[in-house]
């Protein structure tokens, strides 16, 4: 969203006085050369391992699945691109503790994604696979889809109906929709939650230690206070 541009106002540096030819006061003069300059827009933020395509298909999917609307910001507006960025490029991302010896057979739905691949390499692949399939059905990356088109596309992988090379659709969907969803409502200490939207929407306080001796006292009770994250307390 850019920048509105601050308005600049322009002094005059010299004033004619009738019949007296007296010059600007100094102090104009200074004001007029010293005068703010518009604020430039912010960087974009730089990211720690996602490319710039991968920045753009996570942008485009964070808006699709949480559009601006009355209650919060689009998805991309609330950091939620930084939160994936992170996660996948500490340790998470690389799959520590993650079982990687093989073999891999394909699981029953409830043991969830048997793969030798490490979350960060799952979703270059399925970024990648996504934008082959999006070019063959409308010639464009998916990042360059209108909005309708792009909530067509998530639909189709929920639906497993997209056809991904050497990724399995409704895999990839839960993976990317549970990692917007961890960016949307996580603690903004991880990049996400940009501005707590999300907590103050659904009116949830903060940090459970701070209300934790409340819990009896305001039982079946609105419990109504500015939420806190563990940023407010760094």
């Amino acid at each position: 969203m850019a920048d509105e541009t601050i308005p600049r106002r322009r002094f005059l540096t010299g004033a004619a006085v009738a019949g007296a030819g007296l010059a600007a006061p100094a102090a104009a003069q200074t004001a007029a050369q010293t005068a703010t300059p518009a604020p430039s827009a912010p960087e974009p933020p730089a990211y720690t391992t996602l490319s710039a395509n991968e920045a753009a298909f996570f942008t485009a999917a964070a808006d699709t699945f949480i559009p601006a609307d009355e209650l919060t910001p689009r998805g991309s507006d609330l950091g939620i691109v930084v939160f994936i960025d992170r996660q996948l490029g500490g340790a998470w991302g690389g799959g520590a503790k993650y079982y990687r010896g093989g073999p891999f057979p394909k699981g029953k739905p409830e043991q969830g994604p048997q793969s030798h691949l490490t979350p960060r390499e799952m979703f270059a692949a399925g970024v990648d696979a996504v934008n082959a399939w999006t070019q063959k059905t409308y010639q464009k990356d998916f990042d360059r889809l209108d909005a309708a088109q792009r909530d067509t596309v998530l639909k189709a992988l929920e639906a497993g109906k997209a056809d991904l090379a050497g990724a399995d659709p409704r895999t990839f969907f839960e993976s990317l929709y549970q990692i917007v969803m961890e960016g949307f409502f996580a603690d903004p200490i991880h990049g996400g939650n940009k501005g707590k939207a999300s907590w103050a929407m659904l009116g949830f306080p903060g940090l459970p230690a701070l209300y934790a001796d409340k819990i009896d006292k305001w039982r079946g009770k609105a419990y109504v206070v500015p939420p806190l994250s563990i940023q407010d307390f760094s």
